[in-house]
C-alpha cells in the first residue's frame, strides 16, 4: 500500500484519568480538525509518578492526525488534560490503505 498523502499522517496515543476526560478531549480534538478520530479503551497502568509506585485504570486513545496538526493538538490537550505530566506519544504512520490516509488528511484540514 503506498502512501500518496501530502500531509504526513500520524497517530498520537493519550492516557486519560478516565473517560469523561478522554471524551472531552476527543469531541474538543475532533470539533476542532485537529485530529479526525480518536480511539478510546479503559487500561491499567503501572508507573513510578513521585518516587512512588502507582497503580490505576485509565483511559487510552490513539488519535489520528497529521504532523503539522502535532504541536496545536499538543497544546489544546495539554489544555483540557488534569494531569501535570500528561502522555503524548506520537509517531508517524508509515504505510496505510491511500483512501484512510486522505480522509486523515481531509478531516484534519482546517480550511474546509
Amino acid at each position: 500500500m503506498a502512501r500518496t498523502s501530502v500531509r504526513k499522517p500520524f497517530e498520537v496515543f493519550v492516557t486519560c484519568a478516565n473517560e469523561s476526560e478522554a471524551q472531552r478531549i476527543a469531541q474538543s480534538v475532533v470539533r476542532e480538525r485537529l485530529a479526525a478520530c480518536a480511539n478510546r479503551w479503559a487500561i491499567r497502568s503501572t508507573y513510578r509518578w513521585q518516587g512512588k509506585v502507582v497503580r490505576d485504570q485509565e483511559i487510552a486513545m490513539l488519535l489520528k492526525t497529521t504532523e503539522d496538526r502535532l504541536t496545536a493538538l499538543e497544546r489544546r490537550i495539554r489544555s483540557l488534560h488534569s494531569y501535570e505530566t500528561p502522555c503524548i506519544i506520537g509517531w508517524p504512520i508509515a504505510r496505510g490503505l491511500p483512501r484512510y490516509l486522505r480522509w486523515i488528511e481531509e478531516s484534519t484540514d482546517g480550511r474546509t
